[in-house]
């Protein structure tokens, strides 16, 4: 007997909003009844995807956290909301995928960590990177001990300036959390997950160096980071590193990782797909190229296919009553190290991970 479909309620149905309606338009077993967003526009286009009165359709989220309604909440409204937001609809009790990242501050990701606590339902954090076929690749032999003991992690992405977003809301800190909060979260998750070891100090050296210097909202200049170097030492002597760029869109690759250990190299690339992996032993004549692909995505969207991933990979944790794969406990340490870059950057010194997390 097939299981009853899950019904899933969308709150924010901007650009990551529709992402999502579209992932699980495409998922087995799942049903969007519900749309929240306070722009009039996001929501005509939402509901006009979904098609016809199919769905419930307001401006106000709270009418949505209904379990007659849903049994699913996935909340991609702008990033200083989430701790609002989140922490209703995790009070209600129905499952919750907050999308990255998590809140704006150590303080509200802890306080939505301390309500997901007292609840008992599936509670994740999309960070869905870990989901791209090549970078699932790439953990996989690198969890799998064939690099050996890792010793140095490497993430660049050079890529396009932000986009354009209601309101122009992701232009400043004060919303987004900063760049390295907001973008970044992602990689730092991953260097986490591909370490396998707790983050100690970040220290990190950044600018808004050609990105929207000339726009004004309301009088006011944006002050995100369009471009920041970043280094994230972890316990047992691992060190990580990111290579942000957000004006270099003459790249042919956005996005290359790399791991190295003492035993070999691995690496991945965006949007090619490639996976390399080579043995020290064997020199650079033993390196092996694949283009990783996913046959089990339906739907391939803005992320390579991770977005389909990660919902499919929720929904079994729904269904089976499991611990999510991406906890708030990931989202918080995500943010934790992107406040500490940027805390960084301003201060201009290192800055150790506990006086972030204390």
């Amino acid at each position: 007997m097939e299981p009853q479909p899950l019904r899933y309620g969308i709150i924010g149905t901007g650009m990551m909003g529709l992402e999502h309606q579209r992932n699980l338009a495409a998922l087995p077993g799942a049903v969007v009844t519900a749309l929240a967003d306070p722009d009039a526009g996001s929501r005509s286009r939402a509901q006009g995807e979904i098609g016809g009165e199919t769905a419930r359709v307001t401006a106000n989220y709270r009418e949505i956290l209904d379990p007659n309604l849903v049994d699913v909440i996935v909340i991609a409204s702008p990033n200083m909301t989430h701790i609002d937001v989140a922490a209703d609809a995790i009070s209600s009790g129905l499952h919750v995928l907050i999308e990255k990242p998590l809140a704006t501050t150590v303080a509200d990701c802890k306080t939505l960590l301390a309500i997901e606590q007292q609840q008992g339902q599936v509670v994740a954090v999309g960070l869905e990177y870990r989901y791209m076929p090549p970078v699932a690749t790439l953990i996989e032999t690198v969890h799998g001990g064939k690099v050996g003991s890792p010793k140095m992690i490497s993430i660049t992405e050079h890529r396009f300036p932000f986009l354009v977003k209601v309101n122009n809301w992701n232009r400043f800190n004060e919303n987004t959390g900063g760049t390295l909060v907001e973008k970044c979260c992602h990689f730092f998750d991953l260097m986490v997950l591909l370490a396998q070891a707790e983050p100690v100090s970040v220290m990190a050296s950044g600018a808004m160096d050609v990105n929207h210097k000339d726009e004004r909202y309301e009088g006011r200049t944006p002050d995100i980071l369009d471009n920041a170097f970043v280094i994230v030492n972890f316990e047992g002597g691992i060190r990580a590193s990111l290579d942000l760029c957000m004006f270099a869109e003459g790249s042919v690759d956005q996005e290359a990782l790399s791991v190295v250990g003492d035993l070999g190299k691995a690496e991945a690339f965006l949007p090619s797909s490639k996976f390399r992996f080579g043995l020290r032993s064997g020199w650079h004549a033993g390196v092996e190229e694949q283009v990783v692909e996913d046959a089990s995505i339906r739907h391939e969207g803005y992320h390579h296919g991770a977005s389909y991933v990660e919902h499919v990979r929720f929904a079994e944790a729904i269904r089976s009553g499991s611990r999510p794969e991406i906890g708030l406990e990931d989202g918080l340490r995500s943010v934790a190290i992107g406040v500490a870059a940027q805390r960084s950057i301003e201060e201009g010194r290192v800055v150790e991970m506990i006086e972030v997390l204390n």
